[in-house]
């Protein structure tokens, strides 16, 4: 097996950070290579060196791609000898059709008049070999995360792909889809095509990967191969933070007090169909320092609950009443449900959670400008001060407050997200998938906060659709199915097996 890429002490700078330090990766033909490390160990940029996204000469080393030295200007001098990207933002026209999407840009034409009959001839070819059956027609904005995925791979095979590079290609998947995509690696395995993959799911990287590539601190650790010795979760995580995580959930004296809130007869109906009830009589309870799971399969309307109660921002013809310490509160708007002491931490941190062309200051203080404000008018110095107080808290690892959100890693802008809403002094801290996307580090981070919150009194709602996760750190666990709540179980009675029979016996 002969080496189809070689980077060589590959080394970026930003203004104030080395993202890069003489990083080295080799990739062999025909194989699936791993590339893993936590949020901000450089894997994102090492693949934007490569795809041109930052081109020859904003950098330090070489490439070699193909047996020859590699100097990309561009992604289109990449893409034009078949490296081929897809990011965790999926770069797809939600307005435009299969079809069009796939040829944008590469347009199936002939003296500027598109040809139709072979585009969609060409793309019914490429949806076969990745396992969709729409057709060419339909709107990618009808398709659900997975097929959009399916979609991104089928446009790589247009531009005849030989090596592929994913980044984090099922963070937002199902666990089904998930399993899809990686069969569909595996077979373009088989067929010539070369691998690259980004994610923190270690049991899909050690699934799939024949090589995994660890970078830590901008730098290469190690490489092991798959095929030749057994490779562990623990190895890779002792790789990956640079210490042994023999518990992956700190420890935490589990202590419940009295009823902190309670959701009594909630029901919600769909935003748009109006036959449609999405809620049926939910009831729950948290008590003061308790960490309460919502467990369900996506689609089971655990966000939908949550985002209902926090101040209807889901939703139509709400009815029930929340309570808290046993007193009706107003929760009929976002402004209420946070002065009644709730907070909710969403799912889509990038859309929903965080102003990204923002200062992590400025994204820190948002939901309580009041206590930076004096008549109307908000104190930069108050704002900065709280800032730093929680950078140093969070652990935020960044050289300045002022940086923008946009330009932190997925750790650290989850951590900045917690950060806002715990500065808005909740009583209870809804969190919605609150370790998505973020490495094993970050993770153990986000648990001792959670821990720490616990310990303070607060209430926790966590909704994950991680089952260890729900495992690990939940004092009680709600099971939901299609709206309902469906089931509960302590700590001590929950496993995989009982959530799992929950569901599919309702």
């Amino acid at each position: 097996m002969t080496a189809l890429l070689e980077m060589r002490s590959i080394t970026k700078t930003f203004p104030g950070v080395k993202a890069l330090d003489t990083v080295n990766l080799t990739v062999m033909e025909g194989e699936i290579h791993a590339l893993v490390g936590e949020n901000g160990a450089g894997k994102s940029t090492l693949m934007k060196v490569l795809s041109g996204v930052y081109p020859s000469g904003t950098y330090d080393g070489e490439i070699h791609y193909d047996g020859k030295l590699a100097a990309f200007s561009g992604i289109n001098d990449s893409e034009a000898v078949g490296i081929i990207i897809i990011h965790q933002e999926l770069a797809l026209v939600p307005l435009l059709s299969i079809a069009e999407n796939l040829f944008l840009g590469n347009e199936r034409a002939a003296r500027g008049v598109i040809n139709w009959r072979e585009t969609f001839r060409r793309t019914e070819e490429l949806l076969r070999k990745v396992g969709l059956a729409e057709p060419p027609t339909v709107l990618v904005d009808s398709l659900g995360v997975g097929k959009q995925q399916l979609v991104e791979i089928a446009k790589a095979l247009s531009k005849d792909v030989r090596l592929l590079i994913l980044d984090e290609p099922t963070a937002a998947l199902s666990e089904a889809d998930s399993q899809a995509l990686l069969d569909l690696l595996l077979e373009l395995k088989s067929h010539g095509v070369t691998s690259i993959i980004i994610s923190h799911k270690l049991n899909e990287v050690r699934r799939v990967a024949d090589r995994i590539t660890v970078i830590r601190d901008g730098s290469t650790i190690s490489t092991l191969d798959a095929r030749t010795e057994p490779v562990t979760e623990d190895r890779i995580v002792r790789d990956m933070v640079g210490r042994d995580m023999a518990h992956r959930y700190p420890d935490r004296e589990r202590r419940a007090g009295d009823i902190l809130m309670e959701v009594r007869n909630w029901n919600v109906w769909h935003p748009e169909h109006s036959g449609r009830q999405v809620i049926h009589d939910a009831n729950l309870t948290v008590r003061a320092g308790e960490v309460v799971g919502i467990a369900g399969l996506m689609g089971a309307g655990r966000t939908e609950l949550a985002m209902s109660i926090f101040g209807r921002s889901y939703g139509r013809n709400i009815s029930g009443e929340v309570l808290m310490r046993g007193e009706p509160i107003d929760v009929s708007s976002v402004d209420r449900a946070i002065a009644a002491g709730l907070a909710y931490v969403t799912e889509d941190r990038k859309t929903l959670g965080l102003v990204l062309d923002e200062t992590i200051e400025r994204n820190i203080t948002l939901a309580n400008l009041k206590a930076v404000s004096t008549r109307g008018v908000i104190s930069e110095a108050r704002e900065t001060m709280v800032a730093e107080k929680y950078r140093a808290a969070m652990n935020i690892r960044t050289p300045s407050v002022f940086q923008k959100v946009v330009n932190l890693s997925g750790g650290n802008q989850q951590k900045v997200v917690l950060s806002k809403w715990l500065f808005a002094g909740p009583e209870v801290l809804i969190l919605d998938e609150p370790t998505r996307g973020i490495d094993v580090g970050a993770k153990f981070e986000i648990y001792s906060i959670i821990n720490e919150l616990s310990a303070q009194g607060k209430g926790v709602i966590m909704i994950s659709s991680e089952m260890p996760e729900m495992l690990g750190m939940c004092d009680r666990i709600y099971v939901m199915n299609e709206g309902t709540l469906v089931g509960e179980l302590t700590a001590a009675e929950a496993s995989q097996e009982r959530i799992m029979s929950l569901i599919v016996t309702d």
